[in-house]
């Protein structure tokens, strides 16, 4: 188990939980604070690199509400001022703590009985005077009726500023990680448009015709820069509040109670909207479409030269000559400026119990809570497709055939600054969807010993026995626009889901002093541990753990534990609709020429649903994105864990003040509940899974857009890639950790040096019995550490090696303290989908060094300064398209490499 205490998190004047556990060796990062695209204004803990989904995170022994319907917990909501210590127990908890606690558990035990009043105040700024963070906390608390009773009020507000990625160098344009030319989107201004047999092509606004030579991001397209409008540190507004109180009226009663409020207000933003590649119905005389594009168009369907022109002047649909066209249609409406999105999350806990003696070896604590979150997304400026098709159905500059709700004809067909304010103001819309969580607690247990020792031992055998219910309920909605598929360009649709379940655990632990004080057998200790679950979703199950503890002699001990764990499907995993959104694919095995003279695969692509016409033609992922098709699936089980863990503890007598843990830990997981990744998916019918190319069902359940033959396209006729979730999927995990803790006394001053690092062995991910076994420790890919489509929450890069080393020297009321963190070198995975260029294929070790110094100064006063990024190291440049884009930002990773630069950070502490 690490602990990190207040004065760890002091030194680091760490604002928010997440920045703590980040950096913890063997922790893998979360979608923090760092990234924009697939943020969902929360913050979470990876323990392992198994997800954060498989850890539980507690608040003084209790779970908190998650925020969301897979059950994760926003740290954001942690009041990180009142916290004392953060315990981190890896290597799997399900006994103790229940389903969920695969890879560990993170408790956060908040001060205890404190007295007086305390404010604190903080601010942080980079070198460049960008990226600042303002924070106030204040603490109130005291004692009464003679130390019986405590109460303990807690306040505190913090403001973090945005920085965009341009503000950058290295971020200020997109790179393509496969040809290392200046990138971006294909989903550009000016427009591209689908021609039957041609592709998708963009207009030259200066010539009015579309391109006709292709290129190697698409055929003949411009690319457009979103790295402007991309975050490298997200704006959030916090206020919480925490009380806690207790009073022990005798020994057989203490009553108690806890409190936790927060208000977060995470600010987003994305590149302009537009047209995505949906299907338009346009006239031939629509006012803005050039003469050149015009007869393009005509050409393509067939209209001899006299049907085109006669066409051209048709005004009215009651014309016999008025004829339209259907194209796929791309055109960002970067006059408008990004998309907005605001995420409010508002948050409650509350706990009151009973705790007390029973006998004098028995006690019991007796308690409940109840919680709730709601998180509200607000989005701006984004257009509606029912909007722009009756805007584009238009044969005048100044009115639409059906001119109602103030219709404004659109010029997509002009250069960047055509589209008016007008034309956005009819078409953009503001939609809002609401998540609403609720957890209910009520546990029991009864602890102490039994009154009786082993015959070789002195200390008796001690027990907790006892029993909790939980109640999970978790519901998703929006407003009625965004639950209509395909009408709101730019978000996926909302589809409501609404569901919940239960769990009753009985549990039950003994840890039975075996021997003592004997010749080479200092202390022999067996612990186990059983609990029994009734899930009214998965049904019934155990799960058990046996270990012990050998002493053999003074400051040597070994130790060792197995468990059998379990963690159930969560409210999404079960409940969720089936929805299409997008992922991220480089190369698309039918794009271009390479089904022209391959017959078996040209086959695959028109099963898939691409048009004959579209052969040659079709292109290549518009920024790498493509449409994928996952969701909930009730029939899931509970996914299973075998983990052990073997270690030594030594606190050698002859170095006083040094003591040296190393654990080595296996963790595997069956029946886990995964879906395929992309790279799975592909793999399938593209791969080796199917060396012969043969049409099989993997294959056509890859659906294309029927107009361009791409992976992309509307929701409602282009799927994709399928990515169902199962229970098929295999992961396994080993490695070694090694804490070093020395105190010295120099005589004038003390010297405390501190070291805790990981070894990761292996970290392999298997969906399903015919994918890949894929390793993934020392690589990154957008196939790596995503346990299939799950790319918003897993992703990040997971090292072989890291460590974080800290030596502080403190004399009288002065402490300098020096953190070095390190992070091991890392390639691009051998199985990655695309192969990227030599520079972007590997990844240095990084170093990183802070620097803190703090004066605990007379009245109660403590300054601390430090220098984070001391010697201002730069993150590694991969490009933009070497992993999955919530984590992939920027050029970089910048949940797991420093983005910020060398900043500065003081706060002061006042205390009466």
């Amino acid at each position: 188990m690490a602990v990190i205490g207040a004065g760890e998190i002091a030194m680091r004047q760490s604002n928010v939980a997440e920045e703590v556990l980040r950096t913890l060796p063997g922790a893998v990062p979360g979608v923090g604070s760092n990234v924009s695209f697939g943020s969902r204004g929360a913050a979470t803990v990876n323990l392992r690199g198994l997800g954060a989904n498989r850890n539980v995170v507690m608040l003084d022994g209790s779970r908190i509400v998650p925020t969301d319907l897979n059950g994760f917990a926003d740290l954001n909501n942690i009041p990180l001022a009142l916290v004392d210590r953060v315990d981190v127990l890896t290597g799997g908890a399900s006994t103790t703590y229940g389903a969920d606690a695969v890879s560990g558990v993170v408790n956060f035990i908040t001060k205890r009985d404190f007295s007086g009043a305390q404010i604190t105040a903080s601010h942080q700024v980079t070198e460049q005077g960008d990226a600042k963070v303002w924070r106030i906390d204040g603490v109130v608390g005291g004692n009464f009726d003679d130390g019986r009773g405590n109460a303990v009020l807690g306040l505190g507000y913090q403001k973090s500023d945005a920085l965009f990625q341009d503000q950058r160098d290295f971020a200020r344009i997109n790179i393509n990680s496969v040809t290392g030319a200046t990138s971006g989107s294909t989903f550009t201004a000016p427009g591209a448009f689908s021609l039957p047999g041609l592709g998708t092509r963009q207009i030259n606004p200066t010539t009015g015709a579309f391109s006709t030579a292709p290129a190697p991001e698409g055929l003949a397209r411009t690319l457009f820069n979103v790295n402007p409008y991309q975050l490298f540190q997200t704006p959030l507004k916090r206020f919480n509040a925490f009380g806690a109180a207790r009073y022990k009226a005798n020994d057989a009663l203490e009553i108690y109670g806890q409190s936790l409020f927060s208000k977060n207000i995470v600010t987003l933003q994305l590149a302009p909207s537009g047209l995505q590649g949906e299907t338009y119905t346009i006239p031939y005389s629509n006012p803005y479409l050039p003469a050149a594009a015009r007869s393009q168009f005509c050409a393509a369907n067939g209209l001899s030269t006299a049907q085109c022109a006669a066409a051209a002047v048709a005004t009215s649909p009651s014309d016999p000559n008025y004829r339209t066209f259907n194209t796929t249609g791309v055109r960002r409406f970067s006059e408008g400026g990004p998309r907005g999105t605001e995420i409010t999350t508002t948050y409650f806990q509350l706990k009151g119990g009973v705790r007390g003696a029973i006998t004098d070896n028995l006690s019991y604590d007796v308690y409940g809570t109840y919680g709730e979150s709601e998180v509200i997304s607000r989005n701006s400026d984004l257009p509606r497709f029912s909007l722009v098709q009756q805007a584009l159905l238009a044969t005048n500059a100044n009115t639409c055939l059906t001119n109602t709700n103030g219709c404004v004809p659109l010029n997509v067909f002009g250069a960047e600054g055509s589209i008016t304010k007008e034309m956005l103001a009819f078409l953009n819309t503001t939609t809002e969807q609401r998540t609403k969580t609720s957890l209910l607690t009520l546990n029991g247990v009864v602890n102490g010993d039994l009154g009786f020792s082993s015959p070789l031992a002195e200390n008796p055998v001690a027990i907790a026995v006892g029993a909790e219910y939980r109640k999970y309920v978790a519901s998703t909605d929006a407003d009625s626009l965004s639950k209509m598929s395909g009408e709101i360009l730019g978000q996926n649709v909302t589809v409501p889901v609404r569901g919940e379940y239960d769990v009753t655990d009985l549990f039950g632990e003994l840890i039975a002093p075996l021997v003592e004080d004997r010749r080479f057998v200092r202390s022999l200790t067996l612990e186990t541990g059983v609990r029994y679950s009734d899930y009214s979703t998965a049904g019934k199950n155990w799960t058990w753990k046996a270990g012990g503890s050998w002493e053999p002699v003074s400051g040597v001990k070994f130790r060792g534990n197995y468990q059998s764990a379990s963690r159930a499907p969560s409210i999404s995993e079960l409940f969720s609709a089936t929805a299409t959104t997008t992922g991220q694919l480089v190369v698309d095995p039918c794009q271009l020429a390479l089904p022209v003279n391959n017959a078996a695969l040209r086959a695959i692509c028109l099963a898939q649903g691409a048009p004959e016409s579209q052969i040659g033609s079709i292109n290549p992922p518009a920024a790498g994105s493509v449409n994928v098709t996952s969701g909930g699936n009730p029939d899931l089980g509970v996914e299973h864990a075998k983990t052990y863990t073997l270690g030594v503890v030594l606190q050698p007598r002859a170095i006083p003040g040094l003591t040296v843990t190393v654990d080595y830990y296996d963790i595997r997981i069956t029946d886990a509940i995964t879906s395929p990744t992309i790279g799975d998916a592909v793999d399938a019918c593209f791969g080796s899974v199917n060396p012969s190319l043969a049409v099989t069902a993997a294959c056509t359940a890859i659906r294309r857009n029927p107009l361009t033959g791409q992976l992309s396209g509307p929701v409602s006729n282009t799927a994709g890639l399928p990515l169902r979730l199962s229970n098929l999927g295999v992961i396994e995990t080993d490695g070694v950790d090694l804490t070093v803790n020395y105190r010295h006394d120099l005589g004038f001053g003390r010297l405390d040096v501190g070291f805790n690092g990981n070894w990761t062995h292996a970290s392999k991910f298997q969906a399903t019995p015919t994918s890949v076994n894929r390793e993934c420790v020392g690589y990154y890919s957008t196939n790596c550490n995503a346990f299939g489509f799950n790319a918003t929450t897993n992703g990040a890069i997971q090292p072989k090696i890291s460590w974080n080393q800290r030596t502080t020297l403190t004399v009288g009321m002065y402490e300098a303290s020096l953190l070095w963190r390190y992070i091991d070198e890392v390639k691009y995975e051998p199985l990655g989908s695309t192969a990227v260029l030599p520079q972007f294929a590997r990844i240095k070790a990084a170093n990183y060094f802070d620097l803190t110094g703090k004066a605990n100064l007379p009245n109660d006063v403590t300054l601390t300064l430090g220098i984070q990024n001391l010697f201002d190291r730069q993150p590694p440049i991969v490009g933009a398209n070497a992993g999955p884009s919530s984590f992939n930002a920027g050029n970089t990773y910048p949940s797991t490499y420093d983005v910020l630069g060398r900043r500065y950070a003081v706060s002061a502490t006042l205390r009466f």
